[in-house]
């Protein structure tokens, strides 16, 4: 490209900067977080808000007084607490329109309405057994039989996970238990699951503490299956250094040395098409931190195949309204009903949105260890999506933060849709509106290049594209337009080629008679001659 690094920089950031004073009024809402997105060189750079904080609900407004209320049909016992307490894990079911909540120190599922009404509450199971720190809840109605809908639970502290035939708005019928395998395969003495999650033929994946092969996998009638989609070690300077070491340690040596072995899986969620994406929680981790899984296991976003699939924040963040430097830590990912994936950073509080092909769309969010700032969390636990609203439950603040889309937030969602689907002409005016909003917002621009070449108008794409700093699509769109000119130039440059060849071939015969052209005028061997006298 012909424009440098160090130019391109400053025209995103004066675009940027143009960005901040055309915002729309629903962009200075008083949020306690500054959006931003990463340009190509991996910089951070100002954005509009994709999302506002709409409300925070709590248990006492989600209705739990009722739990203890003798005369509510939803009473639990006298004692229980119209608080949430620890919640771990939070799943919406698509097809009730419904929200389930792992409330865990209060040992109990709550079911909730898509207004987080509480409608449903539950402690125990059809066999009098009761819950013991449920960490995580999946919903899905079974395919077979009279379909009946099933809950899954990691009863973290009982050590199993269950699957329940929900019965009525207070009743569990137990269906199956999951308990430590036993097997040679599975060399962990505990089993302690924290997330589950089941596929269509309700084979059953948990994610367990200290299980480091991937998920726990069980077939349908529940006999265990083995690991699925195992992360691979973090390839660091030391692991090398160590690897290499080894070759000549002594067999003590070795057995003093610490084992580099994967990192295990914090949270996953299962897509309609049978995807199931996974997040890794430890800090700074590269490799595999998020990870899209095929049902053989084989990851899809991997970049050891020449990728650059990027999650989270690029490097260490210095946030000055906390005065504190936060490294990415993802802790649960949820995939909405449009394809949008959302990953939640523990360390930072923040939501990182992508779209289906793993492009970054925005950022939003912030953590803050006190309990009186609107919006910002403390132990962010669990991400959701639903009717384009982002729902975060914290475990520490014990209530659920929910987003709402600005005028931005819609127009982008709406483009990418469109973009995603290979509408690239129809989303061109809305693109042209998301720039007028945000300046600087990359794929904006190559959306509209994407137009641009979709339309023929192959210089106004390598205008595009050279703005977004685009190199896959630049050199394509060089490609097309290097074609449009020989095709649409080819008669004129077979004219001229012919032109040349028989101004050539007549130049040779007139050299080999002695002939030459110097200035303009005709010389031969003999008037040159005669010029010497």
């Amino acid at each position: 490209m012909r424009i440098k690094n160090s130019f391109k920089k400053i025209l995103c950031a004066g675009l940027a900067a143009v960005a901040a004073m055309s915002m729309t009024l629903d962009a200075f809402a008083a949020e306690p977080y500054k959006s931003y997105i990463y340009d190509t060189w991996n910089d951070s750079i100002p954005s509009q808000n994709a999302y506002r904080i709409d409300k925070t609900v709590t248990g006492y407004d989600m209705g739990l007084s009722r739990l203890s209320d003798p005369a509510d049909p939803l009473f639990l016992s006298e004692t229980a607490s119209a608080r949430l307490s620890n919640p771990k894990d939070m799943y919406f079911d698509p097809d009730e329109k419904e929200f389930w909540i792992a409330d865990t120190d209060n040992n109990r599922i709550l079911r909730l309405d898509d207004q987080l009404n509480i409608i449903g509450a539950y402690a125990e199971l059809s066999d009098g057994s009761r819950f013991a720190s449920p960490s995580g809840v999946y919903v899905k109605r079974s395919l077979y039989d009279d379909k009946p809908l099933y809950i899954y639970i990691a009863d973290y502290e009982n050590s199993r996970v269950v699957k329940a035939k929900v019965k009525s708005d207070t009743e569990l019928e137990i269906v199956k238990e999951y308990t430590r395998p036993d097997t040679d395969l599975y060399t962990v003495e505990t089993f302690n699951p924290s997330k589950v999650v089941a596929d269509f033929a309700e084979n059953v994946y948990a994610v367990c503490t200290s299980v480091n092969q991937g998920a726990v996998q069980f077939n349908r009638s529940g006999k265990f299956q083995g690991y699925y989609g195992a992360n691979r070690v973090e390839v660091t300077a030391a692991v090398i250094a160590q690897k290499l070491w080894r070759k000549f340690a002594s067999n003590e040596q070795i057995s003093g040395m610490t084992r580099n072995v994967p990192v295990e899986y914090a949270n996953f969620d299962i897509d309609d098409g049978g995807f199931i994406y996974t997040v890794t929680e430890a800090a700074n981790t590269t490799t595999d931190a998020v990870k899209k899984l095929n049902p053989a296991g084989y990851n899809i976003w991997d970049n050891s195949a020449g990728n650059e699939y990027k999650f989270g924040d690029i490097a260490s963040e210095y946030d000055p309204t906390q005065n504190q430097t936060y490294s990415t830590r993802l802790t649960d990912i949820c995939v909405s009903d449009n394809g949008l994936i959302n990953v939640l950073d523990f360390s930072t509080g923040r939501v990182f949105q992508y779209d289906r092909n793993a492009r970054l769309l925005c950022i939003f969010g912030t953590k803050n260890s006190t309990n009186d700032q609107r919006g910002s969390f403390s132990n962010p636990n669990a991400v959701e999506a639903y009717n384009n609203n982002i729902y975060v439950i914290d475990g520490s603040k014990n209530d659920v933060t929910i987003y709402s889309e600005t005028t931005f937030g819609a127009l982008m969602h709406e483009a990418v849709e469109l973009y995603d689907q290979g509408r690239y002409s129809e989303a061109k005016p809305i693109w042209q509106n998301v720039i007028a909003r945000d300046g600087g917002y990359p794929m904006a621009y190559i959306g509209l290049g994407k137009a641009a070449l979709n339309e023929g108008e192959y210089s106004k794409a390598l205008d595009y594209f050279e703005t977004a700093y685009d190199q896959d699509d630049y050199d394509r769109a060089f490609k097309y337009a290097r074609e449009e000119f020989l095709r649409e130039n080819f008669t004129l440059i077979i004219i001229v080629l012919a032109v040349i060849i028989v101004f050539l071939f007549v130049l040779s015969k007139m050299h080999k008679k002695g002939k030459y052209l110097l200035k303009g005028r005709l010389y031969g061997k003999k008037s040159r001659n005669r010029g010497g006298r």
